[in-house]
């Protein structure tokens, strides 16, 4: 067994497994320039190495991934280092693209928080597993920004209209409801996410022999420490319908609309609190983020991280008089007082026609075209 550390990823062979594990708990484990680089490269490097056969990644401490280090973001474009936003934004969504169509199998562990850029990682991987601790959400919208790498693409994807509830909204849910909604693959409970992966590495490396790895190896071993989970009475998985309802208009103030409406005449909880953080929020964040979800159910993965990119880069250069991110930011990470001077104030004064240029091509120099290679999804015989 051979190991490789960095302060920020820890990295180790077990035989034909590697094992990759974020490491800044104090962090939450967000995700730095620096971290992103170094993931994109190692991937790309076992990819290509015969040695390695699978991969499994996971988060060190109380938190698989909270997210981009989103304060760094922000320090870099108030020193005027575009070329380094740049490189995180393209670097991510291409770890991203790569990760998904892996021609290797790749495990996630995710056993506590998994937000932002540590759902962009794992979302669209295999296998991803949650314990009882995790907890996911997509809370940019909150702060100025939207839900990206790759979001429009698996929330789009999720049962009815329940990706732009947590889009919209911002708000969390567990474990279990990850794995009722199609988030997440397998549940297992924390306690035995060790031994599950010892058993991963176990008997991989005693066929080590073998040049490839079915997908039904790792599923039998995985479905040795499987449990169902029983969704809580209060989940907001069971108000599926009035989401549906509610979250299927055509618009923001439509949406809204109709949630208010329908909390007049019912006392539940989840719709009064949907509504105080969409009102909290951006109003051309939640615009983009309503956009960038429908938009994203008709296009590929790809497609979605490409248009991802184009709408992030009008973002951080400000393109058509947009500040609400730096005014989110500065509010919720460096003054933290949470008195947001979002520009429009609200939603009537957000003109569609802006809305949909966000999705153009950003033309400036300074942050150019994603470009992305052709990739398939790695198949393997049926299970």
């Amino acid at each position: 067994m051979s190991s490789r550390l960095t302060n920020e990823i820890l990295f180790e062979a077990t035989s034909c497994v590697q094992k990759v594990t974020l490491n800044r708990p104090t962090k939450l484990n967000c995700l730095t320039f620096e971290m992103i680089g170094e993931l994109l490269r190692t991937f790309e490097e076992y990819e290509k190495d015969p040695q390695v056969r699978a991969v499994i990644v996971k988060g060190k401490g109380k938190a698989f991934c909270a997210g981009g280090d989103v304060v760094r973001v922000i320090q870099f474009m108030l020193h005027g280092d575009l070329y380094c936003v740049k490189e995180f934004y393209k670097n991510q969504l291409t770890l991203d693209n790569l990760v998904a169509t892996y021609k290797k199998p790749v495990v996630f562990l995710i056993n506590g928080a998994v937000m932002g850029g540590g759902a962009g990682l794992s979302m669209n991987a295999k296998f991803r597993i949650v314990t009882e601790n995790t907890v996911f959400a997509m809370p940019e919208a909150s702060f100025g920004h939207y839900p990206d790498v790759g979001a429009s693409y698996f929330l789009s994807r999720l049962p009815g209209h329940f990706g732009e509830y947590l889009g919209l909204t911002g708000k969390k849910i567990n474990g279990s409801e990850m794995i009722a909604s199609g988030l997440a693959t397998h549940f297992v409970y924390s306690k035995d996410i060790e031994s599950m992966e010892n058993e991963l590495c176990q008997v991989l490396s005693l066929n080590a022999s073998s040049k490839s790895v079915h997908e039904s190896d790792i599923l039998r071993i995985i479905n040795e420490f499987v449990r169902n989970p029983v969704l809580k009475e209060g989940s907001i998985l069971k108000r599926l319908d009035a989401i549906n309802r509610c979250f299927g208009k055509d618009t923001v103030e439509e949406i809204l609309f109709a949630l208010e409406k329908e909390a007049i005449t019912t006392d539940d909880k989840w719709m009064s609190n949907a509504i105080k953080s969409m009102k909290l929020a951006s109003p051309t964040s939640l615009k983009i983020t309503l956009r960038s979800i429908r938009e994203g159910r008709k296009q590929t993965l790809r497609q979605c991280l490409i248009r991802e990119f184009n709408i992030s880069g009008h973002i951080l250069l400000r393109s058509f008089n947009y500040n609400d991110f730096y005014e989110g930011g500065k509010a919720i990470f460096f003054t933290k007082d949470r008195k947001f001077k979002w520009e429009p104030s609200n939603l009537e004064k957000v003109h569609d026609a802006i809305v949909m240029q966000f999705s153009e091509v950003v033309h400036d120099d300074r942050w150019g075209y994603l470009e992305l290679p052709q990739r398939q999804v790695f198949k393997t015989s049926k299970l």
